[in-house]
């Protein structure tokens, strides 16, 4: 089975830099996509950013300029690097990994903590 495992998140000051790691147990390139997700506490999970098979990027206006999404393919890992953090940006951060293989297919990780101090 598939399985998508997220680690990085911590504390920060604001305007400080976290870099979050997705690492998958396939190779990324059988995902149609990545990306990430985050959901703060009474707000509801939104898409931050996501990496198509053919690698090109995607962001949510939010965190456009201060994150980037990239992959590394040899390690089977997506990364998001989170520059000029903000205090809004303190969430539950999910990698989600999609897959066709005769159905359409998510896997989610389990998720990882990035708190933003003022």
């Amino acid at each position: 089975q598939v399985q998508v495992v997220e680690s990085g998140g911590g504390f920060v000051q604001a305007g400080g830099a976290l870099r979050l790691s997705c690492a998958a147990s396939r190779s990324i390139l059988d995902f149609n996509n990545m990306g990430w997700y985050r959901q703060a506490p009474g707000k509801q999970r939104e898409m931050v950013a996501f990496i198509t098979s053919g690698g090109s990027p995607n962001y949510a206006d939010s965190v456009k300029g201060r994150f980037t999404i990239s992959r590394d393919n040899a390690k089977n890992t997506v990364y998001l690097q989170m520059n000029s953090l903000k205090p809004e940006d303190t969430a539950i951060y999910s990698c989600r990994a999609r897959l066709y293989s005769g159905n359409w297919r998510d896997y989610w990780g389990q998720g990882t903590q990035v708190t933003v101090s003022s």
